[in-house]
């Protein structure tokens, strides 16, 4: 059985990207959502395991652009985890 974990960050405009190839980097990550700081959602990256490199490329220009527009965000992570009961 799985259950959805979800985790809130919160990053300078500057940061986004970084923080963002960081979490998709480190797995059993399901879905990125991007956030201005009033909760606003700007985008929503479905992450699956065969989403890699070059198929990211537009994801990455699309966050390079947020960055540029906001100054503060918020990065919610829906995780996959096993239930181990």
């Amino acid at each position: 059985m799985c259950e959805e974990k979800k985790n809130e960050f919160k990053v300078k405009g500057e940061e986004l990207l970084k923080k963002v190839k960081e979490i998709i980097h480190q797995g059993n990550v399901r879905r990125i959502i991007i956030k201005d700081e009033n909760g606003k959602t700007y985008l929503e990256i479905p992450v699956t395991v065969g989403v890699v490199g070059v198929l990211l490329v537009p994801v990455w220009a699309a966050i390079g652009a947020l960055a540029a527009v906001a100054s503060n965000f918020k990065i919610e992570i829906i995780n996959k985890e096993s239930d181990s009961k």
